[in-house]
């Protein structure tokens, strides 16, 4: 494992904490010889995640959209930017280059990359682990809802069990680098009539 894709907030949020936990796991991945693999963006936690990891001797490659271009938020300071034509292809690209992958708190965005990621892994198409740094308890009406969606028929205990939860940077990383979940694959989910 050494290229860690982090999905979170271009916003950086109310509450100190999530920057400062951004700030950690900065340190964290450089302390530990790991590559950040991110939006490329250098504002909210996204930045601050960035300059932490930077700052301390680590490497960062950020993926950006050519849309996003003008609006002047990429990070200028990182080891690697690579600039898309779309969003789809920046997912796509950030997963292809990436060992496993952690969100942090985040909002549109965030979801829609941690839903696809999973997604992608249910159906085969990779096999990172994937985690959630659940810092101050920001995912927790999320993973009620997730147990919902198993108790309710709509995901398979298997694959809810893909996604790894911790509010320690450095144990959540471990439980990745440990992960041997499978989940079920495409055929053994689709109910059929």
């Amino acid at each position: 494992m050494k290229n860690i894709l982090i999905y979170c907030g271009s916003s950086a949020g109310h509450n100190e904490v999530y920057k400062n936990t951004a700030t950690e796991v900065g340190k964290t991945l450089a302390n530990q010889r790991l590559t950040l693999v991110y939006g490329g963006g250098s504002v909210g936690l996204m930045g601050t995640v960035a300059d932490a990891i930077l700052e301390n001797g680590g490497e960062a490659i950020g993926i950006i959209p050519s849309f996003m271009e003008p609006w002047e938020v990429q990070h200028k300071g990182l080891t690697e930017c690579i600039i898309t034509e779309s969003m789809h292809a920046r997912k796509q690209l950030m997963a292809l280059k990436s060992d496993a992958v952690i969100a942090l708190p985040g909002g549109w965005g965030t979801l829609d990359e941690l839903f696809e990621i999973l997604t992608w892994r249910q159906l085969g198409l990779h096999q990172m682990p994937i985690g959630i740094l659940n810092t101050n308890g920001f995912y927790d009406d999320l993973l009620i809802m997730l147990k919902k969606m198993v108790t309710e028929g709509f995901v398979k205990q298997a694959n809810l069990e893909m996604l790894i939860v911790d509010d320690n940077i450095e144990s959540l990383l471990e439980k990745l680098r440990n992960d041997v979940s499978e989940g079920e694959l495409i055929g053994k989910w689709i109910g059929r009539a």
